[in-house]
C-alpha cells in the first residue's frame, strides 16, 4: 500500500513537472522577439576600420562586411540625427528615432553593408511576425569606398537602394530573406511595416542594404536606417488590410535672437518660436488573403493567345508606381509563372480614350514594364515576360462613361507561347 501511494505521488509529481514544462515551453516559443539597440544609439561617427581590418563597432550589431568578402570596406555609419553637431557626408537628416540613426550603402565595385544581431529568442518557424522600420534616403551622401585607399575620390551614394532582412542560423547568415522593401527614393522618413513568416527557427538576423534588381552593373547608392520594432506575433490567418498611412507630429523649436556683440559685421539672424509639421508616412506590406484573385490563371484551362486581366492592380493616379494592395495579385502571376516554366507571357498596358495619344502610348508602355519588372525582380526569367504598351487603341468598353473609362484603363496577361 506505501509502495502504491509513494508511486502515485511520484506519478503525479513527474505529470505535475511535465505539464508545466509544456506550459513554459508554450510561453517561451509563443512571445514576441525584442532587438537590442533597435533605434541604433550610439556616438555618431563615420564607419571605418582599423589597422586589422576589424570595423568600428555598433553597439549592439556586429558588421558583416568580412562575412562577405568585403574586408576592409568602410562599415555603415551612425549619424547624428538632433542637429547638435554637423552630421556625415553632407547628409542633413534628423532622426526618425531617439538621437542617431544608421546609414547603409552599395558601392559600385560589387559590395554592399549589412549588420547582423543574434536574438535573445528565436523567431520560430511557422509563426507570423509583424517587423516595421523606418527608412529614409538624402539627397547628399558623399563618401568613399575604402578607407585604407587615399586615391579613392568621394562620390555621391544618391542612388535608390533597398532594404533587406534575413534570417540566419549564424552571425551574418543568409539563409532565407524574411522581408525586402521597395526601392528607398523618398526623402523623408516612412515606416515600413513587414509581415513575415519564417521557414526555420533563426537565432540570427542581418539587415542589409542592397542594390535595386535587376541591375546590370553595380552603382553607388545608400539608405537611411532608424527605429526597428520588436517582432510582434500576429495571427497567421487574419490579412491585414491597412495599407497607408501619415501621422503629423508637431514639433516646437526653441529658436533664439543673436547677441548684438557677436553680430557685428554680420547681419543680426533672428529666430521666431514656431510649430512646425513633421509628416511621418507608413508603407504596410499586407498580407494576402486565402482568395485567389485570378481565377483564369490555372494551367489546366489557359489557351495560347488567351488574354487575362489583372484585377485588383492599383497605379498612383498618371504614374507608374503600383501600390503595396496590389502585390496579391502580382504574386498571384509570378506563382503561376514560377510553377509553369514552358510559359512565355506579355503583359499588356492599355489606358482610356481622353488623353492623347503619345501620352496614353508612354504611359501605358511604363506600367507594362512595371508589372513585368515585378515579376522579374521576384526571380522570373527576363526572356519570359514581355511587356508593350497599347495606349487607348484596344477599348474594350466605351470611353463616353466613367465606368468605361475604368474597365478600358487596365493591364492584361496574354499567353504568347506554352508546350501541349
Amino acid at each position: 500500500m506505501l509502495f502504491s501511494s509513494m508511486t502515485l505521488r511520484r506519478n503525479l509529481q513527474t505529470g505535475l513537472l511535465s505539464l508545466l514544462f509544456s506550459v513554459f515551453t508554450i510561453i517561451v516559443i509563443a512571445q514576441d522577439v525584442t532587438l537590442y539597440n533597435p533605434s541604433f544609439e550610439d556616438y555618431p561617427h563615420p564607419g571605418a576600420v582599423n589597422e586589422y581590418n576589424i570595423a568600428t563597432e555598433i553597439d549592439g550589431w556586429f558588421d558583416c562586411a568580412t562575412y562577405n568578402g568585403f574586408a576592409g570596406e568602410t562599415p555603415p555609419d551612425i549619424h547624428d540625427g538632433s542637429n547638435q553637431i554637423e552630421s556625415f557626408w553632407k547628409n542633413t537628416m534628423h532622426s526618425a528615432h531617439g538621437r542617431t540613426y544608421l546609414g547603409m550603402v552599395v558601392r559600385d565595385n560589387e559590395s554592399w553593408e549589412a549588420l547582423s544581431q543574434r536574438l535573445a529568442t528565436p523567431l520560430r518557424k511557422g509563426r507570423c511576425y509583424e517587423f516595421s522600420i523606418y527608412l529614409a534616403r538624402s539627397d547628399n551622401y558623399w563618401s568613399s569606398r575604402r578607407v585604407d585607399d587615399p586615391d579613392d575620390p568621394e562620390q555621391n551614394f544618391i542612388k535608390p537602394a533597398v532594404f533587406q532582412l534575413w534570417g540566419g542560423t549564424g552571425r551574418c547568415g543568409d539563409r532565407e530573406l524574411l522581408a525586402v522593401s521597395d526601392p528607398v527614393d523618398y526623402k523623408e522618413w516612412k515606416q515600413n511595416t513587414f509581415i513575415i513568416e519564417p521557414k526555420f527557427d533563426y537565432h540570427f538576423i542581418t539587415i542589409q542594404v542592397f542594390y535595386e534588381t535587376p541591375v546590370l552593373w553595380p552603382y553607388n547608392g545608400h539608405i537611411l536606417v532608424d527605429g526597428a520594432s520588436e517582432f510582434k506575433l500576429v495571427d497567421c490567418d487574419e490579412p491585414e488590410y491597412v495599407v497607408f498611412e501619415r501621422e503629423k507630429k508637431e514639433k516646437e523649436i526653441k529658436t533664439r535672437k543673436m547677441p548684438a556683440h557677436k553680430a557685428k559685421s554680420r547681419k543680426t539672424e533672428v529666430f521666431n518660436r514656431e510649430k512646425r509639421q513633421n509628416e511621418v508616412d507608413t508603407i504596410v506590406y499586407v498580407r494576402p488573403s486565402n482568395e485567389k484573385i485570378l481565377a483564369e490563371l490555372d494551367r489546366k484551362t489557359v489557351k495560347k493567345g488567351q488574354r487575362i486581366k489583372i484585377d485588383k492592380l492599383y497605379f498612383e493616379a498618371d504614374t507608374t508606381s503600383i501600390g503595396v494592395e496590389s502585390y496579391q495579385v502580382l504574386n498571384e502571376v509570378y506563382e503561376f509563372l514560377n510553377d509553369n516554366t514552358d510559359i512565355i507571357v506579355e503583359i499588356g498596358g492599355h489606358t482610356n480614350g481622353i488623353p492623347p495619344h503619345t501620352y496614353c502610348d508612354k504611359l501605358s508602355q511604363a506600367r507594362a514594364e512595371a508589372v513585368a519588372k515585378y515579376l522579374i525582380n521576384k526571380g522570373i526569367d527576363s526572356e519570359r515576360v514581355q511587356s508593350k504598351g497599347y495606349g487607348k487603341r484596344r477599348p474594350i468598353s466605351s470611353n463616353s462613361t466613367d465606368e468605361g473609362r475604368k474597365k478600358n484603363q487596365r493591364v492584361e496577361i496574354r499567353i504568347i507561347s506554352m508546350d501541349s
